[in-house]
């Protein structure tokens, strides 16, 4: 017997964020007591081919599981580029519909459907009408899991900004149970407003009210907490600063708890660390700030981006970035220029940057039989013919490492000590505390 989905579909009015005085964001929190079973939906266009399709939602599930979902089927559409009313094509939508009907005659609910990119509000409304289950988007996903990971009360202040902001244009969605009485207000100026004066606008408009008016105090408070981190940042003294900055889960906090002596949170999940960590750093006689911060991933939301500024202004103010990247991932050289790109946005274009490759330990690769004359591709290729390409481009600004099998950790250190104490000589001529020696606390 098949079971109703009218609680998926009329479920989103009740993770409204400003019901109980607007204390916590909850919106499409899609945590439980288990895993929930997701549809993981992406498109193939002139743009993103099959290969990178499949990438992109090998990368959505796994935020899909961080975040604390199960996925259980993939549905991928070959378009010129994404409907502006519902995404993918009707006929797709049917079919992923009706395996959701055949789902839950055998007992198997379907909990979400959740889209690599991210939705409109008329979208996702479209989508909602056809498919009666919770839709999520690639932006609101990730929001969540930023929700779920934040500690602390910048954190959590930045993720609520950015979740507000996502869920302003997207409020009409929320009210759709009320939108026979939803077209206008007012002394019946506007075509169709005739008989549709009444709650639901005016309801509507009160959340948007409240949400501006949130959204203005969050920004207060995160101005507040800018202008101390800033008094905190002048007086660490004069020290280099150098930033470990990359795209989530290469292992940044491992390798910050092995620089640092440090108990920096790290696991195996997407975006362990959301708070710019700071520690201070001894290498023989030379000591230095090292902060790590907040991965970056493919379509990061451009609302946590401006929400997270505060946090990221280490990575502005640094004088030396430290750019991990996962060798054994077989995507790296995209992952490269995501960081890349994100780096520009935040003005850090220009600075002096080293590309540190961790999880040596990793790295797969196949040869290629003697006989077999196809080009060879990114898996075909050794780690020692990597290690040299990339050698020759970066020069002294490239380092493989092995964070977790410590693997050439000395020589990084050593690396780190020449690089830093030309950056010190430089910026600080007349400091002589260099030539004190500093002896590192034993265990």
């Amino acid at each position: 017997m098949r079971t109703s989905r009218s609680k998926h579909y009329n479920s989103s009015r009740s993770s409204l964020p400003f019901e109980d005085g607007m204390t916590d964001v909850k919106y499409n929190n899609i945590m439980s007591e288990g895993p929930e079973r997701a549809i993981l939906v992406g498109l193939i266009t002139p743009q993103q081919d099959e290969r990178r399709t499949k990438e992109y939602l090998d990368e959505l599930e796994f935020l899909a599981e961080t975040a604390g979902a199960e996925t259980i089927k993939r549905f991928t559409q070959r378009l010129g580029g994404p409907s502006q009313v519902t995404y993918l094509g009707k006929g797709k939508l049917e079919e992923i519909r009706h395996f959701i009907d055949d789902e839950e005659d055998a007992e198997r609910e379907v909990d979400m459907v959740i889209f690599d990119d991210e939705l409109s509000a008329k979208q996702l409304r479209n989508i909602e009408s056809v498919l009666k289950v919770k839709v999520l988007d690639r932006t609101s996903l990730i929001l969540d899991i930023f929700a779920m990971r934040a500690q602390t009360a910048n954190a959590k202040t930045q993720v609520e900004l950015a979740q507000y902001r996502y869920m302003l244009p997207r409020l009409q969605r929320l009210w759709t149970h009320l939108e026979r009485q939803g077209g206008g207000s007012g002394g019946g100026g506007g075509k169709g407003t005739v008989g549709l004066r009444g709650p639901g606008e005016t309801q509507l408009e009160m959340d948007r009210r409240i949400i501006l008016n949130r959204m203005s105090l969050l920004k207060q408070r995160l101005a507040d907490i800018d202008r101390q981190k800033t008094t905190q940042r002048a007086g660490r003294g004069r020290m280099i600063r150098v930033a470990l900055v990359g795209y989530t889960n290469v292992g940044k906090s491992t390798l910050m708890n092995l620089l640092a002596k440090s108990e920096v949170f790290a696991e195996n999940k997407l975006f362990a660390t959301l708070d710019t960590t700071v520690r201070k750093v001894i290498i023989d006689n030379l000591p230095f700030l090292l902060s790590d911060t907040v991965g970056f991933i493919r379509k990061l939301p451009h609302d946590l981006v401006d929400s997270f500024k505060s946090t990221l202004d280490e990575v502005r103010e640094a004088d030396l970035l430290i750019h991990v990247v996962d060798i054994s991932h077989p995507d790296f050289e995209d992952q490269i220029k995501v960081v890349e790109k994100t780096l520009a946005d935040l003005g850090c274009s220009e600075q002096p940057t080293m590309l540190l490759f961790n999880k040596l330990d990793a790295y797969r690769w196949v040869e290629k039989e003697a006989d077999d004359l196809t080009p060879a591709t990114r898996e075909n290729i050794s780690l020692d013919e990597l290690q040299r390409t990339w050698m020759a481009r970066m020069g002294g600004d490239c380092f493989f490492v092995s964070a977790t099998q410590r693997t050439n950790i000395d020589e990084l250190k050593a690396l780190l000590y020449k690089k830093v104490r030309e950056l010190h000589v430089q910026k600080y001529p007349y400091n002589d505390f260099l030539y004190d020696h500093y002896e590192e606390e034993t265990e």
